[in-house]
């Protein structure tokens, strides 16, 4: 979407239609929204600053696709406001489904998801339950899904394109505190603004928590679940001449987290230490341990009718998961302490020629290095012929790595066949060698029709090529657990497949008034070695797999209203997703599963039917706001144990309902909010620990009170 090049404000409404694209959104008040005189008086720099982030934008237009836009204003208009996890703030958007460990996924895929920042590709890494990104750092996000034009690729169930805070029209920063319920205590700082051609923002917050992980039986204050959160995050661009801006992103993340004990549970009998056969489930002592840093150095050139953006990126993850030996031993038969790392370095062009006022070229070039290396030590027993144990536990070092290299190409054309009708069409290759080389050219083409300056229709088809995520394959040597209590019932161990899929989108979006927008997508995909991933075994640590053949489809309705003080959404999805016939990873699932997916489509784990989200805000002219948010699933799936069918039946429906209040106190510059989460209490199961590749029950969060004061200065 191109932006204005005048003077305006960038939390502005997210409700307007733009040319050739479908976009809705979670909508800012008119109330937020900054005057033109806000940005200061006519400078230079403003001016091209503004002009530049247009000509950024216009590179990857979201032409055809589905286009769900959430402001910075809004973010601070939800319950919990800037304090809040990313994830909860993306579960606003439509068809966007909880899961447990801060997962979610789009239109019922598992992962899938490409983060970009500022227009570049943020490399995946290895986090779980930690959130790298903090809302304080997003001017706006969009939600990119559907029949996706050729610039996006290898991620593509949703693209999570955040804009960040520059400092440009902020010159000061806050200083805030948060906390309540569950222990939380969360101070934070931000600060921004401009010198010379300069502009900057940088943001800090510590996190601490005694609900870090979703508790596992449903108490308000679990066993065992405490986390410390450290995120920083800074950004600066400079703008060289009127044509001309280099600009940096870096951003790092330390996380740690208990796993969370249930209570009362004693293992089975089936091992003993020396003797000992019991260990309570409180006493356990687990750790994991998330970081994350990453760097962006972009330099972009705008000279109609050109305009290019060239990028370098790199990120670090690693993960260490630390296991209570002697009570895993006792209840698993089996601990690993386990330590993870990947390095990801790349480079990516992107740029957009103008032919004329009929056809507008963009192409792009995307190259990738990926370094993964994995270190386990895990604890067994020794067993004889019929699995029983011989003697005392052992230790099995397995340590590996691997390198990884991806090359992307796409080209298309934007060609305005008639003044209200667009066909987008166009191509990408992908070339990935990672366990697996594999490769393929895949061709998109969408049509948008605008008849009049209420309805945009849009319909699709994109062919995809999705790899395994790299970073979660496991490089596990199964020959070395032969004759222990780790050896699978099932050794099969292939290697994930990259998934091949036909996408197929359409829909429309109405703007019945400047106020009121609303809008249906509905979409259908055919997947050929459908990704999936799963937990298996103590450590928190995700596996990759595939099934052979997959099915997903659903439809999505929003709407959105915005006017003076007054901002409100819905949304509602409903989906469906099954797979047939698992091919890769095999040595994680029993024989019996295997056996009866191998020729019936089962739904899969992540699927749930029905999904809503919706939200109302109100800003009184005296600084005072008042709101409120929910989220509404009708349960994934779990197994049906009656007739021992994997995946074959589903939790409860469960509502959230959330409450906010702030004022902002203009003497002292200072603001203060009241937010309740989960307002009526409602204890719900997101997983009960059954179910293809779910390792534990995770259970909403309970109700929590919390305050905040921050203070700009």
């Amino acid at each position: 979407m191109r932006l204005s090049a005048l003077l305006c404000c960038v939390a502005s409404s997210a409700l307007a239609v733009p040319a050739l694209a479908q976009t809705r959104g979670v909508p800012a008040s008119e109330t937020d929204q900054t005057s033109p005189g806000d940005a200061g008086s006519g400078s230079d720099i403003v001016v091209t600053a503004k002009r530049l982030d247009e000509a950024r934008a216009h590179i990857q237009p979201s032409l055809g696709a589905s286009n769900y836009e959430i402001t910075s204003a809004t973010i601070k208009a939800l319950p919990g406001g800037e304090n809040q996890q990313f994830n909860q703030i993306l579960l606003q958007a439509p068809g966007v489904v909880q899961d447990g460990f801060g997962q979610f996924h789009v239109r019922d895929d598992h992962n899938g998801l490409q983060y970009r920042i500022n227009g570049t590709i943020l490399p995946e890494g290895l986090a779980v339950f930690g959130q790298t990104l903090s809302p304080r750092l997003v001017d706006k996000v969009n939600i990119l899904t559907g029949a996706l034009p050729a610039q996006y690729g290898l991620r593509t169930a949703g693209v999570i394109d955040i804009t960040t805070k520059s400092g440009l029209f902020d010159n000061g920063g806050t200083a805030s505190i948060y906390g309540g319920s569950h222990n939380t205590i969360q101070p934070s700082l931000t600060y921004g603004g401009s010198t010379g051609s300069t502009n900057y923002f940088v943001s800090g917050d510590y996190r601490h928590s005694g609900l870090g992980i979703e508790s596992v039986d449903g108490r308000s204050n679990p066993v065992h679940d405490d986390t410390d959160q450290y995120q920083g995050f800074a950004y600066v661009d400079h703008i060289l001449d009127d044509q001309n801006r280099v600009s940096f992103v870096g951003g790092y993340s330390n996380q740690w987290f208990q796993i969370p004990n249930p209570v009362g549970q004693q293992p089975d009998g089936t091992w003993t230490i020396g003797g000992q056969s019991a260990f309570p489930s409180e006493k356990l002592n687990e750790t994991q341990l998330e970081k994350t840093g990453f760097g962006q150095v972009a330099f972009l050139h705008d000279a109609e009718p050109l305009t290019v953006q060239a990028s370098l990126f790199a990120r670090y993850s690693s993960l260490r998961y630390r296991p209570d030996i002697v009570g895993e031993l006792l209840y698993n038969g089996q601990a690993q302490q386990a330590y993870k790392q990947d390095f990801a370095i790349g480079g990516q062009v992107d740029a957009v020629y103008h032919i004329g006022t009929a056809h507008t070229l963009r192409g792009g070039l995307l190259v990738t290095r990926d370094r993964s290396t994995s270190d386990t030590t895990t604890s067994v027993f020794p067993v004889d012929a019929n699995g029983n144990q011989a003697g005392e536990p052992i230790a099995v070092v397995d340590n590996g790595g691997k390198t990884a290299t991806s090359f992307s190409a796409y080209l298309q054309d934007e060609w305005k066949l008639l003044p209200k009708l667009t066909l987008n069409y166009g191509a990408r290759y992908d070339l990935y060698n990672g366990y697996r080389r594999e490769g393929q050219l895949s061709p998109r083409v969408n049509l948008v029709w605008q008849p009049d300056g209420v309805y945009t229709l849009h319909a699709g088809y994109s062919r995809y090529f999705v790899p395994p995520p790299f970073e979660l394959v496991a490089s596990t040597s199964i020959a070395k657990f032969v004759g222990t209590s780790a050896y699978p019932a099932n050794p099969l161990n292939d290697v994930p497949f990259a998934e091949r899929q036909d996408y197929f989108d359409a829909g429309f979006q109405a703007r019945l008034s400047r106020y009121f927008t609303y809008g249906i997508d509905a979409y259908y995909r055919i997947s050929r070695n459908l990704i999936d991933e799963g937990q298996f075994g103590a450590p928190i640590i995700l596996t990759p797999f595939n099934y052979r053949q997959g099915r997903i489809g659903g439809i999505e309705a929003n709407m959105s209203y915005a006017r003076g003080g007054l901002l409100a959404y819905a949304n509602f999805a409903a989906a469906k997703a099954k797979g047939r016939n698992i091919v890769s990873s095999q040595f994680s699932f029993s024989p019996d599963d295997l056996a009866y997916i191998s020729g019936r489509y089962i739904y899969l784990d992540h699927d749930q039917t029905f999904t809503g989200s919706a939200g109302v805000s109100y800003a009184f002219a005296e600084g005072t706001k008042l709101g409120g948010s929910m989220i509404y699933g009708s349960g994934l799936r779990r197994d049906d144990d009656v007739n021992s069918i994997p995946n074959g039946a589903k939790l409860p429906p469960y509502a959230q309902f959330n409450l906010t209040a702030s004022q902002h106190l203009a003497g002292p510059n200072l603001d203060i909010r009241f937010d309740v989460i989960n307002l009526f209490d409602h204890s719900y199961e997101i997983r009960d620990g059954t179910g293809v590749g779910v390792g534990a029950p995770q259970f909403g969060p309970r109700r929590g009170f919390f305050v905040g004061l921050s203070k700009a200065f």
